[in-house]
């Protein structure tokens, strides 16, 4: 398996997909193979890719900060799933969405649009929020699934609002101070060449070292429920062994058992797409873990070209970290991960 997948990944690098691939395989509790390849960019000061570089973890956010977040109100009884948004928001009981839930929002079915480009018009976390609430609904809720944006930052304010703290700083207290995930979270203060750059950006003509890549959450002051996290390698691996161990980090109950199974049903049986509560779910259809990975297997994606995907029934975590925007917004990331899972799951159960 080791030299089928470093081939693999060293020819995507090759015809430049990304600069840089972290990948680390674990299975049965074990990491079975952990490889850096590449280079963190492809500029002058370029150095070799490692465990230790930020990545910029795009809509992974989702499912390391927001959801954990949802999972830990809902356990303390602060919130539960049925509850209707204008519960938190009064002045959403309008334009149809009078009934929208928090379950709906992250299931991606709740009628809102995918995405609005709030940048352009350099709108703040405020103003964003203000735009949301005048939406009207483009489909019904629950007969659809939508991926949006929106319905997470939604998610943001709720959190904030129920908790009395910034997402960011829930995140860091109730999350990662206690995962010891030091590397982990939001408008990350390193020297440039810890991170793995995205875009270039024509604005600060330079690529983009440690500024989040999605431009809303940029204008958001960096921080927002869909987008903005950073993280290494190192740390991403402690998150998904904690998910892996039913919500525990040594000892410690992060999150609830029960909170964290009820997360991983398919709660969209509506839907070509199988969704669970924030994640996306294998399903029988196409899926980025790749056409041999178990039904049960759930994970996420984000844009900037990082991933996580886990089977429970073959005890297999497949986490992989690139900058594949580097090179611009190219659809062959797409291509990538199905393919690396199947090499993967062939070469280690054949």
């Amino acid at each position: 398996m080791k030299e089928a997948v470093r081939n693999f990944l060293q020819r995507e690098i090759n015809q430049n997909v990304t600069p840089g691939a972290v990948i680390r395989v674990r299975h049965k509790g074990k990491i079975i193979f952990d490889e850096s390849i590449g280079t963190n960019s492809l500029e002058e000061d370029k150095v070799p890719i490692t465990s230790s570089h930020l990545f910029d973890m795009a809509s992974l956010t989702k499912v390391m900060v927001t959801l954990p977040a949802i999972l830990q109100l809902c356990e303390a009884g602060e919130i539960h799933l049925q509850e209707k948004i204008a519960t938190f928001i009064p002045s959403f009981r309008k334009h149809g969405k009078e009934s929208m839930t928090i379950k709906q929002l992250l299931t991606h079915s709740s009628g809102l649009t995918a995405h609005r480009p709030y940048f352009e018009r350099k709108l703040s976390s405020a103003e964003v929020l203000k735009e949301i609430e005048e939406e009207t609904l483009e489909y019904a809720p629950d007969t659809d699934v939508v991926y949006s944006d929106l319905g997470f930052i939604l998610l943001m304010d709720i959190i904030e609002k129920v908790t009395g703290q910034s997402i960011g700083e829930y995140a860091r207290l109730h999350l990662f101070e206690r995962m010891g995930m030091k590397d982990t979270g939001y408008n990350p203060a390193s020297e440039r060449q810890r991170y793995a750059p995205t875009e270039y950006d024509e604005h600060l003509n330079s690529y983009k070292y440690g500024i989040v890549h999605d431009e809303n959450t940029e204008f958001m002051g960096g921080i927002s429920g869909h987008a903005g996290l950073f993280s290494t390698m190192e740390d991403l691996s402690v998150f998904t062994k904690m998910i892996e161990n039913d919500g525990v980090h040594e000892g410690k109950k992060i999150l609830d058992l029960h909170w964290l199974a009820l997360s991983k049903r398919n709660f969209t049986p509506f839907a070509d797409e199988s969704r669970g509560l924030g994640w996306q779910l294998k399903g029988s259809g196409a899926s980025p873990a790749g056409d041999l990975m178990s039904e049960s297997t759930y994970g996420h994606t984000g844009f900037t070209g990082t991933s996580f995907y886990i089977d429970p029934d073959k005890e297999l975590t497949v986490m992989l970290l690139t900058n594949r925007v580097y090179f611009g917004r190219h659809l062959a990331m797409i291509r990538l991960r199905p393919r690396l899972h199947n090499i993967i799951y062939s070469s280690l159960f054949s």
